[in-house]
């Protein structure tokens, strides 16, 4: 199991990004944008970097489901090996099964 202060900071960066996500993107689009003069991209980057830093979706790391476990989770299943595994030996995932040869 993974530390519980972990799993609620994963919590929180997901909750900053759907709140800071719209505005965000406004941001991102008048500094690439190509009709933008320079002042309001300095102004658009200023304000981008006055966000919360966890509300960017690069921070987030994906999760086992069950353990919380952050490493070789699996986005098809969103499991971790272990869980993965134990959840394919007992049936639980239909079209997956141990590999035989």
């Amino acid at each position: 199991m993974a530390k519980t202060s972990m799993v609620n900071r994963e919590v929180k960066r997901t909750k900053l990004a759907k709140q800071h996500g719209t505005k965000r993107d406004a941001l991102k689009k008048i500094i690439s944008s190509q009709d933008a003069s320079y002042e309001e991209k300095m102004e658009a980057a200023v304000k981008l970097q006055k966000l919360p830093r966890d509300s960017s979706p690069a921070r987030q790391r994906s999760r086992c489901a069950l353990t919380g476990r952050s490493r070789s989770v699996y986005e098809r299943f969103g499991l971790g090996r272990m869980k993965l595994r134990e959840a394919t030996m007992r049936g639980d995932v239909p079209g997956l099964r141990k590999a035989s040869w």
